[in-house]
């Protein structure tokens, strides 16, 4: 299965979002439902036209990249700094300043970061409910 990455970022007015390995997907939004859903509206009508890139005629996956900030905040109603700290092991006031965009992590920090939703989201991926 193909995989189109798509990279949202954080702008000044919303999110932004743009596909890495396929020419013409770009979306905007207030948030990232509303970027998303104009990610899948671009492919739509990118598929609808008559020289659809390869990647789009063949099954495909999205894979969302995400900056961290964009990240923090958007699961911020979800999930606290508090339970982010205690899945990551970064402290929560270091994560404050990376949702606030005050400080960029550097690769080997947003690497653990990441390692550690993955790795929490694939034990919640093997949870049953009885």
């Amino acid at each position: 299965m193909k995989k189109v990455f798509i990279t949202i970022e954080k702008t000044s007015d919303g999110y932004s979002a743009y596909a890495e390995n396929i020419k013409g997907v770009y979306a905007m939004g207030e948030d990232i439902k509303e970027v998303k859903q104009s990610v899948l509206d671009a492919i739509e009508t990118l598929i609808s036209l008559d020289e659809v890139p390869s990647i789009l005629k063949v099954a495909h996956e999205i894979i969302y990249k995400f900056d961290l900030q964009s990240l923090l905040n958007y699961y911020k109603g979800i999930m606290s700094f508090a339970s982010l700290e205690r899945i990551t092991g970064v402290n929560q006031k270091q994560l404050q300043h990376y949702s606030t965009g005050h400080r960029k992590p550097r690769i080997e920090k947003r690497k653990k970061i990441e390692t550690a939703l993955h790795k929490f989201g694939n034990e919640l991926l093997s949870v049953e409910l009885v």
